[in-house]
């Protein structure tokens, strides 16, 4: 679907410090910034655990726990936020000196998600004292039960919306559940995992805990580089908050005081530490993470993270990039498959349908998510895609748009058709549901009335955003750079897209799929661009002489070499 060039609208930014570059200033009240003190990235700015409702009453528990030396176990989810949470848990209570702590992590494809009856009967087996579950919990009634019933204390750390009956834990912290004033509602489960540890090291310091004993309070920061893998990974909104946990994350990283596990993914991935962005993580480093929770046990990828040796961290990165690769190519069979299905669709009616629901019984459980989200960025369209689970149930991952809340979407349907959807939970963007095979017809049909109804015209419109053109004296190394240095950039807070039109001078294949490009601006600049991925029915085009294009400045660096380049987003050839 072509998609559509709007430049955003100018705005007032004079209330922001005028020693800001004035595109940089411009972006910023474009995107929300309110004041200048949102811009300050250091930690002392992150805001105060306190604001957390439950979470006094969490490092009580634990504290207790310290004592007593109790035996705790830690229930993460299968991506990568969930896999960095665990991490997170497992580094930070050893660092406050607990001995006795260990993980569990269900598999996919057996138990599901979170903490279910089969996995908490696991865990009872196993015979914790308190059980933390991280990443997950608020919807896990059952589940919770089960271990309660079994004389276990729950800690229930997650940022999922609840349902409308909570958990019977002995403290829930989770920054969306009813009641809690801490502002960042996009708080990562990751991130509720680091402002536990922060809480704990501050109720401990009130007991004078660290003195008594005569050692140095544990300094959490440490964790800062899971914590930014976690956040942007989930793609959770980088608010201002998310924003300081991103950039410290990054900060420690640049700087080499990054984790094993971290270096070698980073490594395996090609990528240069010093010079690492957000959109590393969630483009480099959180596919090779997530192939082992699709495809075999995030258990691995945590090994990956919390390895304490550099050359066996590599081994399991190794290991990881394998996956992640076995993940593409049943990726891309998926992809075709999919694709042949929604042609003929689109040859008995040539609008794209205002929902897209497929299944087809070999597809693998693992990849349904990534396939979702492929076809709702091609077509715009809110997408579930089906894979089949056991018992004859069907396991659906489901993408949203702007405009359609996905997870209130399914709970109005399972309102108003008890017993139709088995369970389900998710965010606006993301979610996720079981149904029975038998069901997939009515379900898709119920799907695609609810869409219809809640979908205007203008949500269905596929829209790129833009800053507008970018003056010529900003066509350099220098900006490009300073434009990266003033992210982080993410979901909610996106990379600067700046548009113009060019007289197209070069055009070649490379790689097959992707477009390179030289480009003439009107100021008489000559720029190299790439466009990746484009439609090969309509590119390469001789007969295009210019082009509308939307692209962001990048730098590219070749043998330690770096030039500015135009990464194009978006390309219409002008008649």
């Amino acid at each position: 679907m072509q998609k559509q060039l709007v430049t955003r609208p100018r705005v007032d930014d004079t209330y922001l410090s005028a020693a800001i570059h004035p595109v940089i200033r411009q972006i910023y009240a474009a995107r929300g910034v309110k004041n200048d003190q949102e811009l300050n990235h250091n930690a002392a700015s992150l805001l105060n655990f306190k604001l957390l409702k439950g979470i006094a009453k969490a490092s009580e528990i634990l504290i207790e726990a310290l004592k007593a030396q109790s035996k705790i176990l830690i229930v993460g989810d299968f991506d990568a936020d969930g896999a960095t949470s665990t991490a997170t848990l497992m580094s930070g209570l050893k660092m406050f000196g607990f001995v006795h702590v260990d993980y569990l992590v269900p598999n996919r494809f057996e138990l599901g998600y979170g903490l279910s009856p089969q996995l908490a009967e696991q865990v009872v087996a196993l015979g914790a004292d308190l059980l933390i579950t991280v990443d997950n919990g608020i919807s896990c009634v059952a589940g919770v039960e089960i271990v309660k019933q079994a004389g276990m204390q729950v800690i229930v750390t997650d940022h999922h919306l609840p349902g409308e009956e909570l958990p019977n834990a002995d403290a829930i912290v989770n920054p969306n559940q009813h009641g809690c004033a801490f502002p960042s509602k996009s708080l990562a489960g990751v991130g509720v995992a680091f402002y536990l540890l922060v809480a704990l090291r501050s109720y401990l310091r009130e007991q004078q805990w660290f003195s008594q004993l005569g050692q140095p309070e544990p300094n959490v920061a440490q964790l800062l580089d899971l914590v930014a893998l976690g956040t942007v990974a989930d793609v959770v909104s980088l608010d201002a908050n998310n924003r300081i946990l991103v950039h410290q994350g990054l900060a420690r990283i640049r700087s080499g005081k990054t984790r094993p596990g971290i270096a070698a993914l980073i490594d395996v991935a090609k990528r240069q530490a010093s010079r690492l962005s957000a959109s590393d993580f969630g483009f480099s480093l959180a596919p090779r993470l997530n192939a082992a929770g699709r495809l075999d046990d995030m258990s691995l990828g945590i090994a990956c993270l919390l390895s304490p040796d550099i050359n066996h961290a590599r081994r399991i990165a190794s290991e990881l990039d394998s996956l992640n690769q076995e993940r593409r190519e049943i990726e891309q069979s998926m992809q075709v498959e999919a694709q042949v299905t929604l042609d003929k669709l689109l040859k008995a009616q040539p609008e794209v349908p205002d929902a897209v629901c497929l299944y087809q019984d070999d597809w693998h459980q693992g990849v349904i998510g990534i396939l979702a989200g492929r076809l709702k960025e091609k077509y715009h369209r809110p997408t579930i895609i089906f894979a089949l689970g056991d018992n004859d149930e069907l396991k659906g991952s489901c993408r949203s748009i702007e405009g359609l809340h996905m997870r209130d979407l399914l709970e109005a349907i399972s309102t108003a058709h008890p017993g139709l959807i088995l369970k389900f939970g998710g965010h606006a963007m993301a979610a996720g549901l079981s149904i029975r095979a038998s069901d997939f017809a009515r379900f898709k049909q119920l799907y695609s009335d609810a869409v219809t109804a809640t979908l205007s015209e203008e949500h269905k419109k596929s829209l790129i955003l833009t800053d507008g053109e970018l003056p010529s004296d900003c066509y350099t190394l220098d900006f490009a750079q300073l434009i990266k240095n003033s992210g982080p950039w993410g979901q909610s807070f996106p990379e600067p897209v700046f548009a113009d039109r060019f007289a197209l001078v070069q055009q070649r294949l490379v790689g097959e799929k992707h477009l390179k490009l030289v480009l003439k601006h009107h100021s008489g600049l000559l720029l190299d661009a790439i466009a990746f991925n484009v439609d090969l029915q309509r590119w390469p085009n001789a007969a295009v002489q210019q082009i509308d294009a939307a692209f962001v400045l990048d730098i590219n660096e070749f043998r330690g070499k770096f030039s500015l380049q135009l990464l194009v987003r978006e390309l219409k050839g002008v008649a």
